[in-house]
């Protein structure tokens, strides 16, 4: 099969996720301790969570959903009965902040971003989340150069797996779903989004193993490294 570009996601996917998460949580309160919260460690995770359930819910298939800035504000407005705008954005400003600095790639994505650029194809972040952090993580990433086009679900006004998120990029690259694979983490967003549109699925970093055949991916790597050899299969 010969392909002409290949869409990532980038959230655990191209770097570990959970890591990041919880270095900008601890750092969120620390802040949170500082600015005068008498919440320890499990009680400001129990608001946390509280407030990131009820944004989810709410915000449901948006980019919007993942949006911290609005954890933390109704994380305040829970324990508080109030807003405090400058403690939310102070909050979420740690947590980005811890988070992004803790980002490292999973070994093995600059080697194969090299070759597949090296091989012709075309790479694009295809991504679930608002696009500012999203561009924020791959400048701290270094992977810019190696990218060819970054789209998320901010700017397609849906999340993985709405076609949307397929068709876009598609549409952008001026290309065919034969031509493409899809390299995510989740067999629901990334796998069962790709296999509906049409794309060749990969899927890595996915402790999930009892798949339902409908979302089966195409490939199941272990080794980042591994996406080359089905590019190039």
């Amino acid at each position: 099969m010969d392909y002409s570009a290949v869409f990532f996601d980038l959230d655990n996917t191209l770097y570990p996720y959970q890591p990041c998460n919880e270095a900008g949580k601890r750092a969120a309160r620390r802040r949170a301790t500082d600015l005068g919260y008498d919440l320890d460690r499990e009680a400001f995770e129990a608001r946390y969570q509280e407030a990131r359930s009820e944004v989810k819910r709410e915000l449901a298939g948006t980019a919007s959903a993942h949006e911290r800035f609005l954890y933390f504000k109704r994380l305040i407005e829970i324990h508080t009965g109030t807003h405090k705008s400058r403690h939310a954005l102070e909050l979420g400003e740690a947590y980005w902040e811890a988070y992004i600095d803790e980002m490292e790639l999973f070994d093995g994505v600059v080697e194969t971003f090299d070759a597949i650029g090296e091989a012709g194809l075309d790479i694009a972040i295809v991504s679930n989340l608002t696009t500012r952090i999203q561009l924020k993580k791959i400048e701290h990433l270094g992977i810019e150069g190696s990218i060819d086009l970054v789209v998320t679900s901010e700017e397609a006004g849906s999340e993985k797996p709405a076609s949307i998120m397929f068709t876009l990029p598609l549409s952008q690259l001026d290309l065919r779903p034969s031509e493409v694979v899809m390299v995510g983490d989740s067999v629901t967003a990334d796998i069962e989004g790709g296999n509906a549109v049409g794309l060749t699925t990969v899927l890595f970093n996915s402790d999930e193993t009892e798949l339902e055949s409908r979302r089966r991916p195409d490939h199941h790597v272990d080794a980042f490294t591994d996406i080359t050899g089905v590019v190039a299969a």
